[in-house]
C-alpha cells in the first residue's frame, strides 16, 4: 500500500472509530439524592461515584448518560423527583443517602436500585438479607451506627467530667431512630446525659445550639445526615463560636475545622456504589449483589480547632488517632 493511500485509510479508520463510540447506545442512571448539587456532594460523592463507574468502562457522554434529582435537603421533595426518574424509564437509580433509598424504594420495584449509606439497611429496613437481599435494591454501607458507641467514648475521653453531651440529629432520616438506642446506652454506661436535638434547617442549627448552650452541654456528637453534611461550614464555625467540642462522622469536617471526626472513608464507599452500578448495565440483578460492607474507621483530630477551643487533647486520645492535624 502506498504511503499516500495508506494516511488516507488511516484517517477513515480513525473516523470510523471516532462514529462507533458517538453511536455507541448510552445508558441512562438516575441518581436520587437528598443532597444539594454543591458542597459535600461535588466535592466527595460525585467523584467518587464516577470514578467507580469509569473503573468499571463506563464514561458519562459516552456510552453512559446521568440524570440528576436532588431534593437539597428538603427530603418531601424526593418521592416527586424519584417518579421523574421513574418516568424516564432509567437502567438503574443510585441514592447516596437514606432518605433517598426509601423514596426510590417506594417509587418503583423494578428498577434497579443501589444505595450507599452509613446505617444497617436490614436494621432500617431497606433490604431483608446483607448476602442475597430480595427485590431491587443492594448497595454498600460502611455501618456507622456500629460506631456511634465509640463517639460517645471519644468524647468520654476529652471530658470525663461532662454532665450533659448532646446529638444532633435530622428528625427527617430514620437513621436516628434506629442508632440513638445505642449511643444513649453508651453514654449511660460512662455516666453522661444524652440530649438529642435535631434540625432539618439552617434557624434549627442556630435554635439547637442555643439549647447547648444553656444546658451546659460538654460535647457533641453529630449524626451521618445529608442536610448535616451540606451544612458542614456553618455546623464548625457554630461549634467554634459556642466552644463546644465536636466530633463528626467523616474526615471532611475535621480537614474544614472540625475539632474530631471518627468514621468511613465515604469515597471509598460511594466508588463501590459506581462499581455495583456498572456491574447491572452489565446484566447483573441486585439479587446477586450482596450488600458491601465497609467497616475500616479512621480517627483524625484538629489540634489546631483543639488550640483555638483552649483545649489539651489527652495523650491516650492521640495515641488513637490514624492523623493529627497540626
Amino acid at each position: 500500500m502506498k504511503r499516500r493511500e495508506f494516511i488516507g485509510f488511516l484517517g477513515w479508520a480513525m473516523a470510523w472509530a471516532s462514529g462507533v463510540r458517538a453511536q455507541e447506545p448510552r445508558r441512562v442512571i438516575g441518581v436520587l439524592s437528598g443532597f444539594g448539587s454543591s458542597g459535600f456532594f461535588a466535592e466527595v460523592l460525585a467523584p467518587a461515584f464516577s470514578q467507580g463507574l469509569k473503573d468499571a468502562g463506563f464514561l458519562e457522554g459516552r456510552n453512559i448518560s446521568i440524570e440528576m434529582r436532588q431534593a437539597d435537603g428538603h427530603y418531601d421533595r424526593l418521592p416527586s423527583l424519584a417518579a421523574e426518574l421513574v418516568g424516564r424509564n432509567v437502567a438503574a437509580i443510585y441514592a447516596p443517602d437514606l432518605p433517598a433509598a426509601f423514596a426510590a424504594k417506594a417509587a418503583t420495584q423494578t428498577i434497579p436500585i443501589v444505595f450507599a449509606t452509613g446505617a444497617d439497611p436490614v436494621k432500617v429496613g431497606l433490604v431483608d438479607s446483607l448476602s442475597r437481599p430480595k427485590g431491587n435494591l443492594t448497595g454498600v454501607s460502611n455501618f456507622l451506627s456500629l460506631v456511634g458507641p465509640k463517639w460517645v467514648e471519644l468524647l468520654h475521653e476529652l471530658f470525663p467530667a461532662a454532665n450533659t453531651i448532646a446529638l444532633l440529629a435530622n428528625p427527617d432520616n430514620v437513621n436516628i431512630k434506629t442508632d440513638e438506642p445505642e449511643i444513649r446506652a453508651a453514654a449511660d454506661r460512662l455516666k453522661h446525659h444524652l440530649e438529642l436535638l435535631t434540625a432539618s434547617t439552617e434557624s434549627c442549627l442556630e435554635v439547637a445550639f442555643a439549647t447547648m448552650v444553656q444546658h451546659r452541654v460538654g460535647g457533641l456528637i453529630v449524626m451521618p445526615d445529608p442536610f448535616l453534611f451540606s451544612r458542614r461550614e456553618q455546623l464548625i464555625v457554630l461549634a467554634a463560636r459556642h466552644a463546644i467540642p465536636t466530633i463528626y462522622p467523616i474526615r471532611s469536617f475535621a480537614d474544614l475545622g472540625g475539632l474530631m471526626s471518627y468514621g468511613a472513608n465515604p469515597f471509598d464507599l460511594v466508588r463501590q456504589a459506581g462499581i455495583y452500578v456498572a456491574k447491572i448495565l452489565n446484566g447483573a440483578k441486585p439479587t446477586d449483589l450482596p450488600i458491601q460492607q465497609s467497616t475500616k474507621v479512621e480517627l483524625v483530630v484538629n489540634l489546631k480547632t483543639a488550640k483555638a477551643l483552649g483545649l489539651e487533647i489527652p495523650d491516650l486520645l492521640l495515641a488513637q488517632a490514624d492523623e493529627v492535624i497540626e
